[in-house]
């Protein structure tokens, strides 16, 4: 019994990696969020075709995030993405209240993946600082997130451009470790 308590703490604080989705429509601002994330700026970025991926460190935990194309052509191919991922975060732009409805679809779409079954979701409500965008708590009750009980999740107001919201979605990222290390 000590040797598995011993062996849980040591993967908590070990250089371990938790891979990490972000997905979400094109022009979301995933890219930018990634990035604000990796040098804590904003970089010049054109539409992602395939996939961005880096290493982001948030108080000794690593995560390996996976930054995917969001253009309709390309969404097909989330799926090949989902194996091992811990983490799906999903970047809505609050100002596109047209293609919510897709959002939603893709949403469900993933959760209901095997390969995605044991997954966190955080949801970046992203565009905050622009004028008529819908709030965090709009979002969430369009994508009737308070039906999703066998994923735990979040939803977080943010805006990629000065990263105001994005250190709070990274604390509920990091507080879930040690909650999932403690049910394995």
């Amino acid at each position: 019994m000590m040797g598995l308590i011993f062996a849980k703490l040591w993967s908590l604080f070990c250089n371990q990696e938790h891979k990490v989705i972000i997905v979400g429509l094109d022009n979301a601002g995933k890219t930018t969020i990634l990035y604000q994330f990796l040098m804590n700026e904003v970089v010049h970025t054109s539409p992602t075709i395939g996939s961005n991926v880096e290493e982001i460190v948030v108080k000794n935990t690593h995560f390996l995030m996976w930054d995917i194309g969001g253009q309709e052509s390309l969404r097909s191919s989330w799926n090949t993405y989902y194996s091992n991922t811990e983490f799906i975060i999903l970047v809505v732009d609050s100002i596109d209240r047209e293609r919510l409805a897709i959002t939603k679809e893709e949403l469900y779409r993933m959760l209901a993946h095997e390969d995605l079954r044991k997954a966190a979701v955080l949801i970046f409500a992203n565009k905050q600082d622009m004028k008529g965008c819908m709030t965090a708590a709009e979002i969430s009750k369009y994508l009737t997130l308070s039906s999703i009980k066998d994923h735990p999740w979040h939803i977080q107001s943010c805006c990629a451009l000065t990263g105001e919201g994005l250190c709070q979605g990274l604390e509920w990222m990091t507080s879930r470790i040690g909650l999932v290390l403690a049910k394995n």
